[in-house]
């Protein structure tokens, strides 16, 4: 634990350099909350939209995007708790509709692989399926045409569609819907008063809107659409909260499955296994391995684990120190939001967790392209379900980089994207320009003739026949 009076350090640390951080950054409004045990600061700062100009306050709700996916996890796990439920059985033992187009892969998924991300089909499913209660068992016919880019625990990649259905084995077996059981199972025994399932509740709360660029160099502006698609909930599409809300999630967790009053919400073995590594990642500079729903960071100084999430203009980070029971949540509505993150993750772990965090990576100068032999491997076009992406090779023998959002990433925030590439780490090259201000890794991996497979960025995007 924390000696007496750092968190209250880094309680006034916050409250005076939030406001400046986050106009450094374009970030129209930001929340934050740390933890030390039992023990918890908060700070806000900013605007929850620059339309409506109404300032953000710690109790303001933000989307938490993709750490909802932690949330579904410790759903599964509560009932792999009450025997309800096999992680390592076929996804059909409990949802006897679950297809994909490889039927041989959609015999053989199990929930384990879903909660890991190595199911190995497109995870970048975002189908509308309506605001009703039906919503995620019709999503299930919409995979039903979803490729398989893998063998099911061969690799991982980022699956957001394997985390709706994981989202449906939950309502089939409370036999209510997701966002009910959410309520009922996380939201009552951990105390959240100011989390919301959808806009409905979200309503009643003071409530951030994300920002976007829809023209680059032209400023953010309140994006026009709130949310995802309700199908999308389970994955992160829907669920807001503050972020003293959301640490409270990330206590109970640090607590071996204790909640706030001392009742169980997870089996100790469970909150444990979620930590356990189930997957290594390749080296794109994100975590080391994935457990069953959150990234572990194997770092020199301890471990760490947590989740991103990105909605539309919103972005969250939630980062734990299991052997220092600190945590820290940092809440965004737009601009360069990692360089937030960063800077207040970065002190907090390191002067309440005893961990120093690596710093992101960034190209120096001198550094070059592959040699020709190499580039060769990485030249190619490869495409996933929101954007296709070239790479390829100039006359003076610099490889380049070209993306552009399809899909509903075209439809929100997506914006083309292109760079130069510069060797790094192996087959991992670093892009010149940042992307919404990181200089994110890329993995090219596989073996297609002699050329890469995969582009890999969490995601595995696959390799286009010439």
């Amino acid at each position: 634990m924390p000696k007496p009076g750092e968190l209250e350090g880094i309680g006034a640390w916050l409250r005076h350099r939030l406001p400046g951080l986050i106009a450094e950054s374009g970030v129209p409004g930001a929340a934050v909350a740390v933890c030390a045990g039992d023990e918890v600061v908060e700070a806000a700062a900013g605007v929850l939209s620059t339309a409506t100009g109404v300032e953000a306050t710690p109790d303001s709700l933000f989307q938490i995007g993709s750490v909802t996916k932690v949330l579904t996890a410790t759903l599964i796990m509560q009932l792999a708790d009450e025997g309800k439920l096999d992680l390592d059985a076929p996804v059909r033992v409990r949802l006897p509709a679950f297809r994909v187009a490889d039927e041989r892969a959609a015999q053989r998924i199990t929930v384990r692989q879903l909660m890991c991300h190595v199911a190995g089909f497109e995870g970048d499913v975002f189908t509308d399926t309506g605001k009703g209660d039906d919503c995620l068992e019709k999503y299930l016919d919409a995979l039903r045409d979803v490729p398989q880019l893998f063998a099911p625990g061969e690799m991982f990649s980022y699956n957001n569609a394997g985390y709706c259905v994981l989202g449906r084995i939950v309502e089939v077996a409370r036999g209510k819907p997701f966002d009910a059981c959410v309520r009922e199972h996380l939201f009552a025994p951990l105390g959240l008063t100011h989390a919301a399932g959808d806009p409905y509740e979200a309503i009643l709360h003071r409530t951030a809107v994300g920002h976007i660029e829809r023209t680059p160099g032209a400023g953010l502006e309140p994006t026009r659409v709130w949310a995802l698609a309700r199908s999308n909930a389970p994955a992160g599409s829907m669920l807001a909260m503050r972020a003293r809300d959301l640490l409270a999630f990330a206590r109970m967790h640090l607590a071996g499955g204790l909640g706030p009053a001392g009742d169980r919400v997870l089996s100790r073995a469970s909150a444990r296994a979620m930590r356990e590594p189930q997957v290594m990642l390749p080296d794109i500079g994100q975590g080391t391995a994935w457990g069953l729903g959150w990234e572990l960071f194997d770092l020199p100084d301890g471990a760490v684990f947590g989740h991103d999430g990105n909605t539309i203009g919103q972005s969250a980070f939630l980062r734990a120190v299991p052997g220092r029971d600190v945590a820290v949540a940092v809440l965004t509505n737009g601009g360069l939001s990692r360089r937030v993150y960063a800077q207040i993750a970065g002190r907090v772990l390191r002067e309440l967790g005893g961990i120093r965090p690596p710093g992101q990576p960034v190209p120096e100068p001198g550094m070059t392209a592959p040699d020709a032999a190499d580039a060769s491997r990485y030249v190619g076009r490869y495409v996933s379900g929101t954007s296709e992406t070239t790479v390829s090779r100039d006359g003076q023998g610099r490889l380049w980089l070209e993306r552009t959002p399809i899909g509903v990433t075209a439809e929100l925030d997506g914006a083309p994207y292109r760079t130069e590439l510069v060797a790094w780490r192996g087959d991992t090259l670093l892009p010149v320009e940042p992307e919404r201000g990181v200089h994110t890794p890329l993995a090219f991996l596989g073996d297609d003739g002699g050329r890469a497979a995969y582009l890999h960025t969490g995601r595995a995007d696959r390799r286009l026949a010439s």
